[in-house]
């Protein structure tokens, strides 16, 4: 029989507290939709009564289609009844269909951390487990469950069992430290199956070793039924464990069912990129399933092997989490690598053409001096297209100068560019000023080209990187740019220059992002 397991995601409140994420109202509206029409069962939006942020989504909450919403909160008080709990009377009162509540079950927390005896600890959880109940399904969040174990087992099954007894729909064994290793987790979570039903059973990881996501497999491996997460594992510390890597190994690889469709993983590489957005940060390349080199192949034997069956050195198709398989180019390439990626780019050309060698050649000359085309997909295509004559020459640079003038105490400098350009066979010097001199040589070229080709004035910069290559030679090192571009036409490309010098280095980036935006267009020269 196949195994359902429920999706509790817990990104609003948990992800929020990583360092760096600061969500706003409309953030977390839209977070919270997306994760519905994914199809993860309850969505934690939050702890009413914490902050102004939560009050305003709980007193505003967006329209799901199947997710149920979640309030978050902590069991009463010593020596408050949990009818007259303030904190309790917040959470109550977002009148979510779900409230999770944490209570301690280590009782060096209860008598430490809350100074309150071990007899009232267990009065508060199964108070306010029971006010919750009575209200709607109570979650139970066992707090420092598996450190509480190893040290006072009989007391941290009391906790759980206090919670059980009073309603609670699932108890869930929360790993809040970190701590515990994969082979604990199932042996504990096995031994406490036997006091609390699995199909009540939840698992909440952090992943201060690096084990959040083995330890939920391990934990629904012992029985648990319900497991917790984040969005690209954000969270406090080290983060939480990672729902994009748990989903799609409990469904393909565990056999698991959730209330995730087949298809719908299709949607997963869009949701966790979609939240890195929001963030403001850019994807974890080396993200598992989802990420941009999660199904790259950069030696040649490997892309020789997957161009004849993909499993060679694929777990999965990638299509199934809606990734793509990535051919990359670099001096580690071999033939079947370059006629791959000009495949890919739509270029048709015989396997024997003497120019695949010159292609390869140019990569390996060029990525020894430190250029990267791994990550530099259009240099890489605009390369191969020049070698093979098929780069229509927009322009001709024949100078820039760049000038940065420093003025007064407090005012920030001034950069001019002075550019000449061959344009359709006429001479064009344009001047520009920006913050800084690669801001300015952006302006002054598209001063030049804009009147020649509108299509320009699209062009995006979304992000510059740059890299030393020699940081043995200090200020004199020698620099690689990469610079990645969009237009109104879609996607992102990236494009790469090198030199000793960081205005040529960008020049050359920047040229061929306006190159490579006029060919995909289909510019003519």
């Amino acid at each position: 029989m196949t195994v359902r397991i429920h999706i509790y995601d817990c990104t609003l409140r948990d992800g929020q507290q990583m360092q760096g994420v600061d969500w706003g109202v409309a953030d977390k509206q839209a977070i919270a939709q997306a994760l519905d029409a994914f199809g993860v069962d309850t969505v934690e939006g939050g702890w009413p009564g914490a902050n102004p942020i939560d009050d305003a989504f709980f007193a505003d909450p967006p329209p799901f289609r199947t997710a149920r919403l979640a309030a978050f909160g902590m069991t009463r008080r010593a020596g408050r009844s949990a009818a007259n709990d303030p904190g309790l009377a917040a959470v109550f009162a977002a009148r979510t269909p779900v409230v999770t509540l944490v209570g301690k079950t280590w009782d060096y927390h209860a008598e430490v951390a809350l100074g309150v005896s071990l007899e009232e600890n267990l009065a508060m959880i199964a108070d306010s487990v029971a006010a919750a109940a009575r209200r709607g399904e109570a979650m139970f969040d066992a707090e420092h469950f598996f450190d509480g174990y190893k040290r006072n087992r009989s007391y941290a099954l009391a906790a759980i069992r206090a919670a059980h007894e009073a309603g609670a729909r699932w108890i869930v064994l929360c790993d809040t430290n970190g701590g515990t290793l994969p082979h604990e987790v199932e042996a504990i979570v096995a031994e406490v199956a036997r006091v609390i039903p699995g199909e009540q059973l939840g698992f909440h990881g952090h992943d201060d070793t690096g084990n959040a996501v083995a330890n939920t497999l391990a934990a629904v491996r012992a029985g648990c039924r319900q497991v917790q997460g984040t969005i690209n594992g954000i969270g406090e510390r080290c983060g939480n464990a990672n729902l994009i890597s748990i989903i799609p190994t409990l469904m393909l690889k565990m056999g698991c069912a959730t209330g995730i469709a087949l298809e719908g993983l299709r949607g997963l590489t869009k949701l966790s990129r979609a939240l890195d957005e929001r963030l403001n940060r850019a994807p974890n390349r080396g993200a598992p399933y989802v990420g941009e080199s999660a199904f790259a192949h950069k030696g040649g034997l490997h892309v020789s092997a997957v161009q004849r069956d993909p499993a060679t050195y694929e777990h999965i198709p990638p299509e199934t989490v809606g990734n793509r398989r990535h051919i990359v180019v670099s001096d580690q390439s071999g033939r079947s690598n370059i006629l791959s990626r000009l495949t890919e780019v739509g270029i048709d050309i015989d396997p024997d053409d003497g120019r695949i060698r010159r292609i390869l050649d140019e990569v390996k000359a060029k990525e020894f001096a430190g250029y990267a085309y791994d990550a530099a997909e259009a240099s890489f295509e605009l390369l191969a297209r020049r070698v093979l004559g098929t780069v229509p020459e927009y322009f001709r640079l024949e100078s820039f100068r760049t000038l940065v003038e420093r003025r007064g105490e407090g005012e920030e400098p001034l950069s001019e560019a002075t550019l000449k350009l061959v344009v359709k066979g006429e001479r064009v010097l344009t001047v520009a000023e920006g913050n800084g001199p690669v801001n300015a040589l952006d302006a002054a070229l598209r001063k030049a080209l804009v009147p020649h080709y509108p299509a320009i004035a699209s062009l995006r910069l979304v992000d510059y990187k740059v890299r030393i290559l020699t940081p043995d030679q200090a200020t004199a090192a020698t620099t690689r740019v990469i610079i990645e571009s969009e237009g109104d036409g879609g996607g992102r490309w990236s494009t790469v220059g090198v030199s000793g010098n960081v205005i040529e280095a960008s020049f050359g980036a920047l040229a061929d992002a306006v190159t490579y935006l006029l060919m995909r267009e289909g510019v003519p020269a």
